[in-house]
């Protein structure tokens, strides 16, 4: 374990870590089900009093509105607890240095550039493809988390840092698992509690999870380039680092990859895992998503405007995301006073905004529960109430990498579903884990048919 793993290693444990606070959600049965009632009995603001700390679970367009976009400067971004995983990479930063990150990174996420990096999408979904074929011949059963996780690993390697992975996906897959699981953390405040235990060593799984974790910038930077592309993210990056622009030196770049491997890989697996599951149990919507793709590109390599012309698989992917929002809850600390909807907000209040409870809500979703593609036809987007719908955030802190996302699943659809059918065969529905995102608690389990 290098000193910084270890240094890290020693703050798990810690009583007023985040791990310790969304305990009660993440072992209840039905976590999402709890803040949704929870949520109506009290008009949208939960308030919990949690020690020294006031927390407010809000639920209302007009918290988010203020929270993110009227008063967003007052409400900084929380993350206590994944510093080892973030460290000051741009998703945990704000103002002057949230500015001097983000600005050069922006043009990688423009619509224009996406164009660039159909073609190395489709090598890694090429490359799944062939491991999905072993895994239909064998009739084994699988987790589908764990694949798509490896995928989206895989396209961010390629597309923005002209890497082939360099390292085990389906190891750094468990590191993440291990790490986010809030009992590994319980179990190390309990050793430490009782004495048993003084020195956090690397055979505790969260601490494993650490070294492992913080290995793999190293590992992307070092690694051959693929094609040896001219302009990449990563190149940037580096050229910042060597030009010593404001904010980047060589620690910064190390966040930055670690942001991308994780929150860029997770949120895109998730979307993609929790979408192949609705339409597992929905196959009429894969058949029309089979029938939309050989529409618009046939048997040809599809391109940027392929992907945008599909506008049926898009819609299933947005419904996917209005039921399964990999970020649930997005948190910020208030630094001043402040008033949202009659309810007083004192500086150094948490505020816990939760997408999921807007998302299913009555208010602004017909039969919030049923999964319904349709809801998102082009014509029907204007006409939704605005921030009823917030999978990627919104205002100036919206998801710089949500567009790339999108399109990363949308690509993968059309591409897997025509050459498989996969078949969820886990708990219906499977039972919520509210961690840092929105997981199955028990896992996707999974088997493919290949077609004819």
């Amino acid at each position: 374990m290098t000193s910084d793993a270890h240094a890290y290693s020693q703050t798990l444990g810690e009583e007023q870590s985040i791990w310790f606070k969304i305990q009660p959600f993440i072992n209840a049965d039905d976590p999402m089900a709890v803040l949704v009632r929870l949520s109506q009995r009290y008009g949208g603001c939960i308030p919990i009093n949690f020690r020294s700390e006031k927390i407010y679970i809000l639920s209302e367009i007009e918290h988010a509105r203020r929270v993110l976009v009227d008063n967003v400067d007052n409400y900084v971004k929380y993350f206590d607890g994944l510093k080892p995983i973030f460290g000051h990479a741009m998703i945990t930063v704000d103002g002057a240095l949230w500015q001097k990150v983000r600005q050069p990174q922006q043009p990688y996420f423009h619509p224009d550039v996406y164009a660039e990096y159909v073609p190395y999408l489709l090598v890694s979904l090429n490359k799944k493809m062939e491991e999905w074929s072993k895994l239909a011949q064998s009739g084994v059963t699988f987790e589908m988390l764990e694949e798509t996780w490896g995928l989206a690993a895989d396209m961010i390697c390629r597309a923005l840092f002209d890497r082939e992975v360099p390292f085990n996906p389906h190891a750094v897959f468990g590191a993440v698992k291990a790490y986010t699981d809030a009992s590994n953390h319980r179990s190390i405040r309990l050793k430490k509690a009782s004495g048993e235990l003084t020195d956090v060593t690397d055979e505790e799984p969260p601490a494993h999870a650490i070294g492992a974790w913080l290995t793999l910038p190293e590992a992307v930077i070092s690694a051959e380039p693929w094609q040896g592309r001219e302009k990449t993210l990563l190149k940037m990056m580096q050229s910042a680092e060597a030009a010593g622009l404001p904010a980047w030196d060589h620690a910064q770049v190390q966040d930055e990859i670690k942001q991308y491997l994780w929150a860029g890989t997770e949120t895109t697996a998730l979307t993609l895992g929790w979408t192949l599951y609705l339409l597992s149990r929905h196959p009429e919507v894969a058949d029309k998503i089979r029938r939309e793709a050989h529409e618009v590109y046939g048997t040809r390599r599809p391109t940027a405007a392929d992907v945008e012309r599909l506008s049926y698989t898009r819609s299933v992917m947005l419904e996917a995301l209005r039921l399964y929002p990999p970020a649930w809850a997005l948190i910020r600390t208030a630094v001043a006073d402040d008033e949202i909807a009659g309810h007083k907000i004192k500086a150094g209040d948490r505020i816990v905004l939760c997408p999921y409870i807007i998302h299913h809500d009555a208010k602004y979703w017909e039969d919030p529960e049923e999964f319904r593609p349709e809801r998102f036809e082009p014509g029907r987007i204007k006409k939704r109430v605005k921030y009823s719908y917030l999978p990627f955030g919104a205002g100036k802190r919206f998801c710089l990498g949500g567009q790339l996302s999108q399109m990363e699943v949308a690509l993968a659809l059309t591409q897997l579903l025509r050459r498989f059918r996969p078949e969820y065969v886990g708990h219906t529905p499977p039972r919520v884990a509210a961690s840092v995102t929105l997981m199955p608690k028990d896992g996707l389990p999974f088997r493919l048919h290949e077609l004819s």
